[in-house]
């Protein structure tokens, strides 16, 4: 039997790497077991673009259904950008957790926090910080699409989300991709032996 799926929220400030660890990490977890990382579709409000699918780029609903949703509490995590909602639904994700698939989210520290509420011991929170504000600051003027003064203000924004690392199950520094990714594998892997994960198993071969 497949030990039930984990969310993996991972949060950090913008220009430390999130996305490209979680990249590092999926593939690492694909090679080892095709299918294993499952993906969350996140619901909107706005109107799909080009060849969009409902239930493949996004869930599109109109606003009314999308706050009758927030009201059953089936969307775990949502805001909003240029008049039009954007969630995570929670139905999905647990689906894909009892056919064991791990999900992998590079998110807000609100929506991390969302995810470990609703979710408790399926879920773990990881925030990754940078190996100096010097290195985050070389990190974002190397993206070359930054103006100074959005530089300064992704800086004081980072201080700010750093200050809420403490609120995190687990830190790590991303100074080495691989070390960084090696440390999430190993997250996952301590997670999925908590005795609260497996004690009903244990109880079985009683």
């Amino acid at each position: 039997m497949k030990a039930r799926g984990l969310i993996v929220a991972i949060s950090g400030p913008s220009g430390v790497g999130k996305g490209t660890v979680l990249a590092k990490v999926e593939e690492i977890m694909e090679k080892a077991d095709p299918g294993s990382v499952g993906h969350s579709i996140s619901v909107t409000t706005r109107a799909p673009r080009g060849q969009e699918k409902d239930g493949v780029e996004y869930y599109f609903r109109t606003k009314e259904e999308f706050e009758q949703m927030i009201k059953d509490g089936r969307i775990v995590e949502y805001d909003q950008y240029v008049d039009n909602y954007y969630g995570t639904p929670s139905e999905p994700l647990v689906e894909m957790m009892d056919k064991g698939q791990d999900i992998l989210f590079d998110i807000t520290i609100e929506g991390s926090l969302a995810l470990d509420r609703k979710f408790g011991d399926d879920a773990v929170t990881i925030f990754i910080l940078p190996p100096s504000m010097e290195e985050l600051e070389n990190r974002l003027r190397g993206r070359g699409t930054e103006t100074e003064e959005k530089i300064t203000k992704r800086l004081e924004q980072a201080k700010a989300e750093i200050r809420r690392a403490g609120e995190f199950e687990y830190i790590i520094t991303n100074d080495d991709l691989d070390k960084a990714a090696g440390e999430v594998l190993a997250i996952i892997t301590a997670e999925k032996l908590k005795a609260s994960k497996n004690i009903r198993t244990a109880k079985e071969l009683e």
